[in-house]
């Protein structure tokens, strides 16, 4: 809620209170200001590690007396527990901003754990989904008010974990949903990845580009491996194709209606994205253990290829965005990408000191020559931005 005075700024400039110019002044001594009194990285680490270990402490604490207070006294614990983070986070808002950042994320984490406590204390009937879409909901609720992008992550997080809880439970004993629900968490994370612009850089935005970030790779590997699961292990009734056109329609046009809210006129790259995210999907419906060996090797061929391609389209992506860490990611990409190949399809058909002497050498030049490449497309993003 810092920047509400430009809001309030552009307001009178339409209204032409003031000229301008007198606005330009007044951006420029606001921004200055914001500048002088921004805290340092050491303060922000202790301040979030704070934040961590009080949330922590407090669970704990609420845990090892659990079994020592009445169904009334663990509620009302309970409530006063969100409540008093909640309150001691506008108590300081005026004065410590980023304090009050971290005490209503704190609060908003309360809130998940007093959903599941009230749950156990009153007996309710167990559905694990129902209580994450109510904290989800607490976070956009919170979000709403306070536009701290502390719970615009908690939001984008748990979010897609209820969704994932409902068509896990409503696929419970039915084989074939796991891909449809990985390559939905798969188009998820790449939206988030990519909600940093040129143009649009908020906090929210690097909140999303982190965590899309860190599930990327995560989730490309979800979609290969669950083939896997596809089969069975004991299951016996396949997915009826109402469940098909519903879960692979959601997989694919919820993360692209969010694209299009976070990206406007560029969300063409994630429909791009959207369609190598079916194909890798695609492959990994055709990928089954029990299948002909020629079949299962050619499919996994098919699968490097595609992750090979992925990679180097993310690259590209980053280059047309001026985006470091979509270049840095697809180096990574690609590099697993071949290291798993030839762990899974080169070593095996080479002698013990052959494959030892192939993985040094991929290990030595493998690596330098992506070094090379990343350093080399990174310069090039740099001189773009001059």
């Amino acid at each position: 809620m810092a920047a509400n005075w430009e809001r309030y700024l552009e307001r009178w400039v339409n209204a032409g209170l003031i000229d301008a110019g007198t606005a330009a002044s007044i951006r420029t001594y606001e921004t200055a200001k914001v500048k002088a009194q921004r805290l340092g990285w050491p303060v922000l680490f202790a301040i979030s590690l704070g934040g961590v270990l009080l949330a922590a402490g407090i669970l704990l604490f609420v845990a090892a007396h659990w079994d020592k207070l009445s169904p009334a006294a663990r509620f009302t614990l309970v409530l006063a527990l969100v409540a008093l983070m909640h309150v001691a986070g506008a108590i300081v808002s005026t004065r410590f901003t980023i304090l009050s950042t971290v005490l209503h994320a704190v609060g908003t984490i309360c809130l998940g754990a007093g959903i599941f406590l009230a749950g156990q204390i009153f007996h309710l009937q167990e559905h694990w989904p129902l209580g994450v879409m109510l904290w989800a909901s607490g976070a956009w609720v919170a979000w709403a008010i306070l536009h701290d992008w502390p719970q615009a992550a908690l939001a984008a997080v748990l979010t897609p974990v209820w969704l994932a809880g409902e068509w896990t439970e409503a696929t419970r004993g039915l084989a074939g949903g796991e891909t449809i629900l990985a390559a939905g968490l798969l188009s998820l994370a790449i939206t988030y990845l990519t909600a940093l612009l040129p143009d649009r850089r908020t906090s929210v935005s690097i909140a999303l580009a982190w965590i899309g970030g860190l599930t990327l790779i995560p989730a490309v590997a979800a979609v290969i491996q669950s083939s896997i699961f596809a089969g069975g292990f004991g299951r016996l009734l396949p997915l009826p194709w109402s469940y098909h056109l519903v879960g692979w329609a959601a997989a694919f046009l919820l993360p692209v209606t969010l694209a299009w809210r976070l990206r406007g006129k560029y969300v063409w790259w994630n429909v791009i994205a959207a369609l190598w995210v079916g194909a890798l999907s695609a492959t990994s419906l055709r990928s089954h253990p029990y299948s002909s060996p020629s079949a299962y090797s050619l499919n996994q061929l098919l699968q490097y290829v595609i992750c090979a391609l992925g990679s180097v389209g993310l690259i590209a992506w980053g280059l047309k965005e001026a985006r470091k860490e979509r270049v840095n990611l697809g180096i990574v990409g690609f590099a697993l990408t071949v290291l798993f190949f030839y762990f899974s399809t080169v070593m095996d058909k080479l002698g013990r000191s052959a494959s030892l002497i192939g993985m040094g050498l991929l290990f030595l030049l493998g690596g330098w020559l992506l070094e090379k490449t990343r350093r080399r497309l990174l310069l090039r993003i740099e001189k773009g931005k001059e």
